[in-house]
């Protein structure tokens, strides 16, 4: 026996159904519907669902699944834009211990296949708008699953499946006793993000660390029961960085938007007063850079988190200009999303602009919730001094890190190490415990917010029949913050191929977003032992 078992303060102390609850996001949405049920929480087009209808259709939904067989830890895919059902599975597949399975909407078939394929999918439920692209990537599936039918907002798109969300849901018992979870570490979530082999990587969260996660996303972002959160973040991106659950629990309403324009951005913020919202800094970029007659006025402030590829200056100093408050943020799929925040110091309102907003650009400092953040040399795992100059590895610890990646221990082992969640990232540590990125280890480029394996890109390059070596780099670009760039060394002999020849045939074997938007031809630059040297690369392709 423990000698702590018989201490006083241990003894016959034990954990009790009244003082032990195993943390579930799930619970925010209970606790809403009972404190304030006719709270508008949710604003779909025409559509609105007070608190007490959200849950309603949850419990419905869970329902309706479970007759259709889903069970505790079945995997439940959805490809959706940010629309209510995205939120409604958010809460409905982790009521029934079942995992949900949020599908990236910009992938090509091939990996939307990989995906239901490596995740077990059981359930796919499929917003109309992807229809197409989904029937494709169910012609490289072999395992049966249930499609359920999201319909199109006119009913224009034929059904995939043999079940209709709605009649699903009508179908469904309102009191529905629902078995939830007995263990906060079961999984809850399964996000694929791309790996440096450009093969996708099964990210899974467990419910303790969603709860977690809410929580200090709401913390960090200010969220309140006044509130208004606009979706321009998508909810595939490690599930809405916990937004889905982090603006119920703090009581706010969430409004939905299916495509990201800036016009529809600006008429919604003035329309509802929006409070609240998240993006990849292109999205920042489109409303900076929006023309005047897409704009429409409003007098209050607007709380905006980016992550990715911080900002140039002009952007911060335009969003304020249009009365935007930008927070830049930093993480991965990996620690679901944000894990550093930089806070602002009031003495930097006595900085010149430009400083001021070189500041703003850093990755800062630990969430909310995440325990630490350090940056260390990865051979050592000794930190490194905070001068701002010396280069070493982010890395994190905290309950908001991943259980590991799915059906690959190799790549989980390589991830957490001894005491850390590695990022990849190399970074200087600044005296104000601030970290600023100073390059990546992995080569990810990160384009609109979307991660892009230079690897990945290259397979895909020297399968042309006149490229002999490929090395893809980040290419600064104002408006995505990044693109890949290619360089190419030709075969002896072959003919130089036409630039538009190149995209079409990039753009049948990958997603769009990651065909390179330029090429340049020559050799390559290499080490002694044959590496080619990408840094020298990036040099070339910043100065295009």
């Amino acid at each position: 026996m423990n000698a702590n078992d018989t201490h006083p303060f241990e003894l016959n102390l034990d954990r009790h159904p009244a003082n032990y609850v195993p943390l579930s996001p799930v619970s925010f949405l209970t606790r809403a519907a009972s404190a304030f049920g006719g709270k508008l929480a949710v604003i779909d087009g025409e559509r609105r669902y007070t608190y007490s209808q959200l849950l309603d259709r949850c419990t419905r939904l869970a329902s309706g699944l479970a007759k259709l067989d889903v069970k505790r830890l079945d995997t439940v895919a959805i490809i959706a834009s940010n629309i209510s059902e995205m939120i409604e599975a958010h809460f409905a597949v982790p009521m029934l211990g079942a995992v949900l399975n949020p599908l990236n909407t910009r992938l090509d078939a091939a990996n939307i296949a990989f995906s239901l394929m490596h995740g077990s999918a059981d359930v796919l439920i499929v917003d109309a708008e992807y229809a197409p692209l989904v029937r494709q990537a169910l012609e490289l599936v072999d395992r049966e699953m249930v499609v359920i039918d999201i319909p199109s907002p006119d009913g224009s798109v034929a059904p995939l499946g043999t079940h209709a969300y709605e009649a699903l849901l009508a179908a469904g018992d309102p009191n529905f006793d629902w078995p939830g979870i007995t263990d906060e570490w079961q999984s809850l979530c399964l996000l694929y993000t791309s790996g440096t082999t450009g093969d996708p990587k099964g990210v899974v969260y467990s419910h303790r660390g969603a709860y977690l996660s809410a929580l200090g996303n709401g913390f960090s972002f200010g969220l309140t029961f006044d509130s208004v959160y606009l979706w321009t973040l998508p909810m595939f991106h490690c599930s809405g960085w916990s937004y889905p659950w982090a603006v119920v629990a703090a009581g706010g309403t969430q409004i939905c938007l299916r495509k990201v324009e800036p016009a529809q951005i600006f008429r919604l913020i003035a329309e509802h007063q929006v409070t609240h919202l998240c993006g990849a800094p292109i999205v920042l970029n489109m409303l900076a850079h929006a023309p005047a007659d897409q704009r429409v006025p409003f007098q209050h402030t607007v709380t905006v988190a980016t992550g990715g590829a911080a900002p140039p200056s002009s952007v911060f100093r335009s969003m304020e200009a249009l009365g935007f408050r930008v927070t830049h943020l930093y993480g991965a799929t990996e620690t679901y999303g944000p894990a550093t925040s930089c806070v602002f110091q009031p003495e930097w309102n006595a900085l010149p602009d430009d400083e001021r907003f070189a500041r703003m650009a850093r990755q800062g400092v630990a969430y909310p919730m995440v325990e630490a953040v350090t940056v260390a040399d990865p051979e050592t795992m000794v930190p490194v001094p905070r001068d701002g100059a010396t280069v070493g590895e982010i890395m994190v610890r905290s309950n908001t890190v991943m259980k590991g990646y799915l059906k690959n221990e190799a790549a989980t082992a390589k991830t957490l190490v001894g005491d850390w969640c590695l990022s990849g990232d190399l970074a200087v540590w600044h005296p104000d415990g601030a970290i600023e990125i100073k390059d990546r280890s992995k080569d990810i480029i990160i384009s609109g917010g979307e991660n892009i394996s230079s690897l990945e890109v290259e397979e895909v390059l020297t399968q042309h029949p006149a490229v002999m070596l490929a090395a893809v780099v980040a290419r600064p670009d104002p408006k995505w913050g990044e693109t890949p760039c290619a360089f190419l060394e030709l075969k002896p002999g072959a003919t130089k191929p036409d630039d538009k020849e190149l995209i079409a045939f990039c753009q049948a074997r990958l997603a769009r977003f990651k065909v390179p938007k330029a090429f340049v031809y020559g050799p390559l630059p290499k080490t002694s032992t044959g590496k080619i040297q990408k840094f020298v690369l990036r040099d070339q392709a910043g100065a295009l």
